[in-house]
């Protein structure tokens, strides 16, 4: 990596970068780029720099990464763009690239459509810059910016396996606390692994922007292990809320969020990870209670079924059933059925009837979804669906310890999985807890297995005069018998 101008001259030239920080609110997004290329800066800036480092002193040298934990509306993604847009233009790689290669640089993000904000960025401030925009090569597609010194701006989805085999002048990952963390299957910590890579035969910095979210992911672990002076010298991490970093933001808005929610304005604009939300289930564990190979078990006739139910509506979320039997202490999953929308929930109904009666069950559990929607189609059907007696929760929070235990066994199912170690544990200020799936997530699979597991491991059946065995027409089994007997 060879710069043509230096940063701080970009940052100052209008026919460069002057536009694009421009005035005394972006003051600080100048000092963190001008001291990730390694360049001293004045009595003044260093003392900003300290505020949002912790560091006493530039680094004097060029960094590898520079990551940022900042609020939200706090420029971050500006700030980015415009650093991709000097890397991509203002350096020169022409002894990195191999004749007829061209470089990427690529903006990562959980979505297509957030990486493409700051794509728009870079695109603004090239083409905000007289002399910038003349190295733009045709008209930009909606993910590509070609340059004509051959380097390639493109969003790329933040998947290990898109990125690989590129060379890399220099990455964006924007959002980092967003993308799937440890415990999916495409963890944040997979993705940057996969980049790095990328890097090595240019030198070109990878700069990683995100508000704060759970004290989990690489995010939190590089703030942990790098801000200050003992951070590798390499690594330059900068944190701050959202109005250290831009001061012309509404002290009154700042405070109607806190207002409303304590704990998620502190990560949302004070820039401080939230302590109220942790993982509910690691992978490990989920995955050791995982019979391998086996995605549905056949009906046992000696076998008491019970099955549960996370209903919805037919264009949202998915409808999902799980049916399970109590084998000793341990519940055994044996089957999960999916329904994604968009779809017919009088198409469902009927599918989930059909094999609740192959399994001998006619009465499912559960939520309150609807209000009357589930109760009467299933009816209908020779169903009855009762309420279930916990909310979502409870239910999951009662799954905690049966896993943990190894009083679970699950099918192999991937979504189920997922879900499982996607759950997150809040606390609120009153110390009470709640579960639920990350924002953007869903947990309709996983929410029909924990009300399953609850039914077999949590819930004491009231007695009966028979069961399924006399529903099917078949003779009395001993739990039948034993069901009369406490029935007298």
């Amino acid at each position: 990596m060879k710069p043509r101008v230096p940063m701080r001259d970009a940052l100052r030239d209008p026919q460069l970068l002057g536009g694009a920080l421009p005035g005394p609110s972006w003051a600080i997004w100048r000092t963190l780029l001008i001291a990730a290329m390694g360049e001293p800066l004045t009595d003044e800036e260093r003392e900003a720099f300290a505020a949002v480092t912790g560091r006493p002193e530039e680094p004097q040298q060029r960094v590898d990464e520079l990551w940022c934990v900042v609020g939200r509306r706090g420029g971050k993604t500006r700030a980015a763009g415009t650093l991709a847009a000097y890397v991509a233009t203002l350096c020169d790689w022409s002894d990195k690239l191999a004749p007829g290669e061209r470089g990427v640089l690529p903006i990562l993000a959980a979505s297509t459509s957030q990486a493409d904000r700051a794509f728009q960025h870079v695109l603004g401030v090239l083409q905000h810059s007289p002399v910038l925009r003349g190295q733009i090569l045709g008209a930009p597609t909606s993910d590509t910016i070609r340059l004509s010194n051959f380097v390639d701006v493109m969003i790329r989805p933040a998947n290990f396996r898109t990125i690989r085999s590129i060379t890399a002048v220099a990455a964006i990952a924007d959002e980092l606390a967003y993308w799937h963390v440890e415990g999916s299957r495409n963890p944040d910590r997979e993705i940057l692994a996969a980049l790095r890579p990328a890097l090595i035969t240019t030198g070109g910095p990878l700069m990683v922007i995100s508000s704060p979210y759970a004290r989990r992911g690489e995010l939190y672990r590089t703030y942990k292990a790098d801000f200050g002076p003992e951070g590798d010298p390499s690594i330059l991490v900068a944190k701050g809320p959202s109005k250290v970093f831009n001061s012309t933001l509404p002290q009154s808005e700042i405070d109607k969020a806190y207002a409303r929610d304590p704990a998620s304005a502190s990560a949302e604009y004070g820039g401080e990870f939230r302590i109220d939300v942790e993982m509910l289930f690691d992978r490990e564990t989920v995955e050791l209670a995982v019979d391998l190979n086996t995605t549905v078990r056949a009906f046992n006739p000696g076998a008491r079924y019970k099955a549960f139910i996370d209903p919805s509506g037919g264009s949202a979320d998915s409808m999902t059933l799980c049916i399970a039997h109590k084998e000793g202490t341990r519940a055994v999953i044996d089957l999960v059925l999916e329904e994604k929308p968009p779809y017919s929930p009088e198409f469902v109904t009927d599918k989930f009837a059909n094999t609740l009666r192959t399994y001998g069950i006619s009465r499912v559990v559960g939520d309150r979804f609807g209000g009357e929607w589930c109760r009467e189609p299933f009816q209908r059907r020779g169903i009855t669906y009762a309420i279930s007696p916990a909310p979502k929760s409870e239910l999951y929070l009662a799954l905690l310890p049966a896993l943990n235990s190894g009083r679970v066994a699950l099918i192999d199912n991937d979504r189920l999985i997922d879900q499982l170690v996607g759950l997150e544990r809040r606390t609120s200020s009153s110390g009470r807890d709640s579960v639920d799936s990350p924002p953007g997530g869903h947990e309709d699979v996983a929410n029909a297995v924990a009300g399953a597991v609850y039914l077999l491991l949590m819930q004491r059946d009231p007695p009966v005069a028979y069961t399924t065995s006399y529903h099917r027409g078949g003779p009395p089994t001993p739990y039948d018998l034993l069901d009369k007997l406490l029935a007298q």
